[in-house]
């Protein structure tokens, strides 16, 4: 008979209510359950007027990848990072592009088991910089994730959370506290988009992304998805490449990446490569200093380059380095410019390799 592991862990961020009713407090939506309901991401459970976590310990599935795909550039390039997600999301965006996990209500999606230790020490073995919380948003599993990244720390390993940021600010400090580096989503840069496709609200994610970059050390990189007449209009991206440079920094490097038509918004086409372009120009009009495409092939626009002198610094196919023009302590090998982000002494080369881990084969 399969070995049904299905773990309910003690949830934080709630508060009780009458009549065994529960109260979250993770996220914004604060979700009021009943005996036995479930939130809107699914995996957090009034049981008995306690909220509990139903997916700790259990993974829609592990792999080693490059640290670019999360995507992050500024952070480690080169090096192979250890993946994984669980289940259900907080948000309910039509255009998921992982709406197979994050949309699941199959608790049999889940069909990896794993400690944080055995994640921690899986990782190192492989070779892996650090071990993302990705595929669906951490932020709803915040104690599994806070628990993998403190026995990643024993093994001297970093923590990247690739979120769309909706959380509170009670559970923010403890969320981001346990993260080295993080990859918000920023939807969109109008309150409309993000009522009518994400099902949320645009200000907590602003809020989110001005906490990290002015409270915390995280590493911080933005990812936006542009999606043909719905969020890439010039206004509202010279907005939004404005509101960055102001209230986050021009370092903060911003990716734009390609949308295909999924789940509930199969009516849009795919972006036009020249959209990301655009995009990308606005931004650096604007004084951003590193801005990326993704999701399509362009060597020149996914690369780094020097915000002094322009030289070029790290070439990118796809997620394969090429020229390296960086010293060993993060600097412009041609003008001497520090380049932000967190830099190894040498250059990885994982290059666009893709491994998937069975932690647990017999499940």
């Amino acid at each position: 008979m399969r070995n049904e592991r299905i773990y309910h862990h003690p949830g934080r961020y709630w508060q009780a209510e009458a009549d065994q009713h529960v109260l979250c407090q993770l996220c914004p939506r604060h979700c009021r359950m009943g005996p036995g309901q479930r939130g809107f991401c699914y995996i957090r459970q009034n049981v008995a007027g306690q909220m509990m976590l139903t997916s700790y310990g259990r993974s829609s599935g592990f792999c080693v990848d490059p640290i670019e795909k999360k995507p992050l550039n500024h952070f480690y390039p080169g090096h192979a990072v250890f993946s994984f997600g669980t289940a259900g999301c907080n948000l309910g965006c039509k255009f998921c592009q992982n709406w197979d996990i994050s949309k699941a209500r199959d608790m049999d999606r889940l069909a990896d088991f794993a400690s944080p230790e055995r994640i921690a020490e899986s990782a190192a073995q492989l070779g892996c910089k650090a071990v993302a919380f990705t595929y669906n948003d951490p932020v709803i599993f915040l104690e599994y994730a806070v628990d993998t990244a403190a026995a990643c720390r024993e093994h001297r390993l970093s923590t990247i959370a690739v979120s769309a940021g909706y959380i509170t600010d009670q559970a923010r400090p403890e969320f981001y506290k346990a993260m080295d580096a993080a990859n918000i989503d920023l939807k969109a840069f109008s309150e409309r988009f993000y009522r009518k496709l994400t099902s949320s609200h645009l200000q907590p994610v602003l809020d989110t992304l001005e906490y990290i970059a002015k409270e915390t050390e995280v590493w911080l990189e933005i990812t936006t998805l542009l999606i043909p007449g719905e969020n890439d209009s010039d206004s509202e991206l010279h907005a939004m490449a404005e509101w960055i440079a102001e209230h986050l920094g021009p370092h903060v490097p911003l990716h734009f990446s390609a949308f295909h038509p999924d789940y509930k918004l199969m009516d849009r086409p795919a972006t036009p490569h020249a959209t990301l372009l655009r995009a990308r120009q606005i931004a650096l009009s604007k004084g951003l200093h590193f801005v990326y495409v993704g999701n399509v092939h362009d060597r020149s626009a996914s690369s780094t380059y020097c915000p002094n002198c322009q030289s070029l610094l790290i070439e990118r196919d796809w997620y394969q380095l090429g020229l390296y023009h960086l010293d060993e302590t993060g600097h412009c090998q041609s003008c001497s410019t520090p380049i932000p982000g967190h830099w190894a002494s040498k250059k990885a080369d994982w290059g666009r390799k893709r491994l998937p881990v069975f932690l647990n084969p017999t499940l």
